[in-house]
């Protein structure tokens, strides 16, 4: 590689690592401000969760496009086309009056969100080469791994000390200079203009993707036994399996499902999905804990993760530095290992938990997810040839899409069983005509009678009191027991960890691959 290819090469990183932080980010940041856009647009619960969840089933639709489209038109003018139109439906967000224009604001957004992140990672392939990949890639990593851990503590005090609209609007200048940069330093890459597009594929994954999405973000909320929840399921598998027959059986196939029978990417696959569903956990649960039942301030909340993505982003170079001279298996291991056991220890959260203790664990946390996520896919993407990485990279991408869904949905389900369990089993536990209750009750109604209350009403305050204790005592338990079988996922990616192929084996030739999957 001559001196001005690696000049190029870091400089292209840079430019794909600005869309990457701002399309993440974007995915994090807006979950903190959800109730001050309640406030202002006037709108309810189930209104206001199709920003988020418009945002996600648009993704899920426009990942899966971004292989063909890079082929089609060339990665550069794609990725300035996503990171225009992102920025776009960002200024959109901004100027959003009601809880309709911000829906919609989100969708467009959502169109160019969704194609940075697949585009970002085959640039990222094509520009790279072999023994250079695992520090690229850890390099990027930060981006990847930061932004969802940097949005909360941002959007917090943002929201708390500025306009709330600027967790929308700070993405104008970034995605002026990202596109601007990216006409001056980017190289097109290889136009395949004779490709013909997938319609029967596109319409079934479209159709299958969102119906499941839907279906795992709000069966906690309608029921998973309801109606409404069974058809997008039975929806979603016919229109999957279909999608999959399809794709097992054209020439030009909109996701190529063939890159599976490469051993190394689907276990990469396998264990970045395993990963994911972990990492999705601590930051779906946590914000429950410290600001519902801690009550800390949504700013608290995000300066719990600021510490864990710091880690992440020095661990992520350093892992890929690793990976490059000595393949990706053994750090691989240790650190999902170091991950299920940062987990374990956030399963013990109790009502009095240091706020510097859960800081600790969760800088252990980053450490493992720093050593365990990047080298696991470098190695999984190394073995596809160079000319599939585009669509690689969707179809790797769409199923963390799916994963992410899916370990919240999970985790979501156990949090709320646990709970009903944990308050038939803790209610049964309290006495009302026990000594120490009444000692305590008519101590509670002498302080409140001196305060100038009645007996009547220090006895309910004292209830009240009561039940609130209880309440807490069962959310924390529920996240506990939630937080147990997130452990158990990141567990099981230990095992598959040691089936890595060691990197010094003979590489497969590219040719030899794409014969093997064709």
């Amino acid at each position: 590689m001559t001196k001005n290819e690696d000049r190029y090469m870091w400089l292209a990183l840079g430019v794909v690592i600005v869309g990457t932080f701002m399309s993440i980010l974007d995915s994090s940041i807006v979950n903190v401000a959800v109730p001050k856009m309640m406030t202002i647009f006037g709108a309810s619960t189930d209104q206001i969760e199709w920003v988020i969840t418009g945002y996600m089933l648009t993704m899920s639709i426009i990942i899966p496009l971004t292989g063909y489209l890079g082929e089609r038109f060339g990665l550069k003018k794609l990725y300035i086309f996503a990171l225009s139109v992102f920025t776009v439906g960002s200024a959109l967000c901004g100027l959003a009056s009601s809880t309709e224009t911000m829906i919609a604001a989100r969708v467009v957004q959502a169109i160019g969100g969704g194609m940075i992140m697949p585009v970002g990672m085959a640039m990222i392939f094509q520009i790279v080469p072999l023994e250079k990949r695992g520090l690229a890639l850890g390099v990027w990593g930060i981006a990847a791994m930061a932004a969802p851990a940097i949005g909360p503590t941002l959007s917090g005090y943002i929201v708390q000390y500025m306009d709330w609209r600027l967790i929308f609007t700070i993405n104008i200048p970034v995605g002026i200079i990202g596109v601007t940069l990216a006409f001056i330093i980017l190289r097109e890459t290889e136009v395949k203009t004779d490709k013909k597009f997938d319609y029967l594929g596109a319409s079934t994954s479209a159709i299958g993707l969102f119906t499941l999405l839907l279906g795992l973000s709000q069966g906690n909320s309608k029921g998973w036994t309801s109606g409404y929840i069974l058809v997008l399921f039975v929806i979603a598998a016919i229109s999957l399996s279909a999608f999959i027959f399809i794709e097992l059986n054209i020439d030009n196939p909109l996701l190529e499902l063939r890159i599976l029978k490469i051993f190394p990417f689907s276990l990469s696959l396998l264990i970045s999905c395993i990963t994911t569903i972990g990492m999705y956990g601590a930051l779906f649960l946590l914000p429950i804990y410290i600001q519902n039942i801690r009550g800390y301030t949504p700013m608290q909340s995000g300066m719990i993760s600021l510490p864990s993505a710091i880690v992440t982003g020095i661990m992520m170079p350093i892992s890929g530095r690793i990976f490059d001279k000595f393949g990706a298996k053994w750090i691989t291991v240790i650190g999902t290992i170091v991950l299920a056991s940062a987990s374990f220890a956030l399963s013990k959260l109790s009502l009095d938990t240091g706020y510097s203790v859960i800081v600790i664990i969760m800088m252990f946390r980053g450490l493992g997810m720093g050593m365990a996520m990047m080298p696991a896919q470098t190695s999984g993407m190394n073995s596809v040839p160079r000319e599939l990485s585009g669509k690689a990279t969707a179809l790797s991408n769409t199923v963390r899409q799916v994963s992410g869904s899916f370990g919240i949905a999970i985790l979501t389900t156990v949090l709320q069983r646990r709970e009903a369990f944990h308050t038939v089993r803790f209610s049964e536990g309290i006495n009302l005509n026990s000594p120490a209750l009444i000692n305590a009750q008519n101590a509670f109604s002498s302080t409140a009678m001196q305060h100038g209350l009645n007996q009547v009403t220090g006895k309910s305050a004292f209830l009240t009191q009561i039940y609130t204790n209880l309440m807490k005592q069962v959310a924390v338990a529920g996240i506990n027991d939630s937080l147990l079988i997130a452990t158990f996922i990141c567990l099981a990616g230990v095992p598959l960890a040691f089936f890595i192929r060691d990197a010094k084996k003979k590489p497969v030739v590219d040719n030899e691959v794409s014969a093997d999957v064709q």
